[in-house]
């Protein structure tokens, strides 16, 4: 057990490491003696990752990448600087992302020139307070120059859930 426990933090950090970058990874598993892993009862594989009893992320199986609680973006953004990993948006908007609300194309100020379409992205206000998670809909040379559609799908809104 212990064997498989050892695998699977390594395949964790390896997933994070191609999916977020290093940095991000070394963040997020800070400490491995406060990292749980929760396995599938049916199939055995990867579920959940929790930072003591916070969950972390969870392992999409369609795609084998992760999704990020908010939890793990707040952890990103309070030592990472901006905009990395995250978009910026009018803080006049806030109330409607908070809810859970896409972003559209015409809110975003700032994003990270290095995210593509699909990828976990975290959006915050201009006092880079945490407003939700959600994934890129577009590419980011669209995001910056349309001024319709939506440019981020939110997965949740910190007025949805409790952090």
């Amino acid at each position: 057990m212990e064997n498989k426990l050892f695998f699977a933090l390594r395949k964790v950090k390896a997933i994070s490491d191609y999916q977020f970058g290093q940095t991000v990874t070394n963040i997020l598993f800070e400490n491995d003696d406060d990292i749980h892993i929760e396995f599938s009862k049916k199939t055995d594989k990867i579920k959940h990752i929790y930072y003591d009893e916070n969950l972390l992320l969870n392992l999409r199986p369609t795609n084998g990448f992760f999704t990020l609680s908010l939890f793990a973006a707040n952890k990103i953004i309070k030592n990472i600087s901006t905009p990395r990993l995250r978009a910026i948006v009018l803080n006049d908007i806030s109330d409607f992302i908070r809810k859970g609300r896409n972003v559209f194309c015409k809110h975003v100020l700032d994003i990270d020139d290095n995210l593509r379409p699909l990828d976990e992205i975290i959006v915050v206000n201009q006092k880079n307070n945490l407003l939700a998670i959600g994934k890129l809909a577009i590419p980011i040379p669209y995001v910056r120059s349309f001024k319709t559609g939506i440019a981020i799908k939110v997965r949740k809104g910190i007025n949805k859930s409790k952090l």
